[in-house]
């Protein structure tokens, strides 16, 4: 407890997939008071320059930085990425984390146990605490929960064995929920789809984007999101 018996915040880092669960659990930690989000750690696929899975560009990652008044930390992994490849990346990240007094690491994870249990053991040799603010969360009330509360994103990937391609580049909105096929998870947990959030309460300003071109490749439909001029990015530390 600090002087006055005041809590004292928990230095965090949040892993940011630049997508809507990452940015609402900015929220959750932000409004809960414990956690202190100081940056937000970001896989990068280092041969195309974007989020893994995502595909959200560098650009616009930085400018989701700014928005939220963080530091990005990115992770630059090749392409292809074996498991051991990725585990030494995110090593080196959890070393600097440490370094910088690290004690927690937020985790926008749902309901996967697998996932869990995974960044659980990854996370126990370094003395870093792992959190899941939205865990156990029903998707879909959550979901429903999130565009009520101001969040807005784009789909830029969806799985075509799970979720028809023509869902890619809209809006995760109210519209989108309803229209969703039984059986695929309202927050895509399972891997049906991923996001880019560009505006909501965990952000300072919205970030400008317009839908570019959508292509399917490696097997999933990406819609590219191109930042429009606005904010200037800021810079990875």
């Amino acid at each position: 407890m600090a002087e006055g018996g005041a809590a004292v915040r928990r230095r965090t880092w949040l892993c940011w997939s630049s997508g809507k669960d990452s940015a609402w659990s900015l929220r959750a930690l932000r409004a809960a008071g414990a956690w202190e989000v100081t940056a937000l750690l970001t896989t990068v696929n280092a041969v195309h320059g974007r989020v893994a899975m995502h595909a959200t560009r560098r650009a616009l990652l930085r400018r989701q930085g700014e928005a939220a008044g963080l530091p990005v930390v990115e992770v630059p992994i090749p392409s292809p990425c074996s498991n051991e490849e990725y585990e030494a990346a995110m090593g080196r990240a959890l070393d600097r984390a440490r370094a910088e007094g690290v004690r927690c690491m937020a985790f926008g994870d749902l309901f996967l146990e697998d996932v869990r249990a995974y960044r659980e053991r990854m996370l126990a040799p370094t003395g870093i605490e792992p959190v899941f603010p939205l865990w156990g969360l029903e998707t879909g009330a959550l979901a429903r929960a999130m565009v009520a509360g101001g969040l807005e994103a784009r789909v830029t990937c969806v799985d075509p064995r799970q979720l028809d391609p023509a869902f890619a580049g809209r809006a995760f909105d109210a519209a989108f929920l309803d229209e969703l096929p039984a059986g695929v998870d309202p927050c895509g947990e399972r891997g049906e789809f991923h996001t880019f959030a560009h505006a909501g309460p965990m952000f300072g300003a919205p970030i400008a984007i317009r839908v570019g071109e959508v292509v399917l490749r490696d097997g999933f439909v990406f819609a590219d999101l191109v930042p429009e001029p606005g904010d200037a990015p800021c810079s990875s530390p």
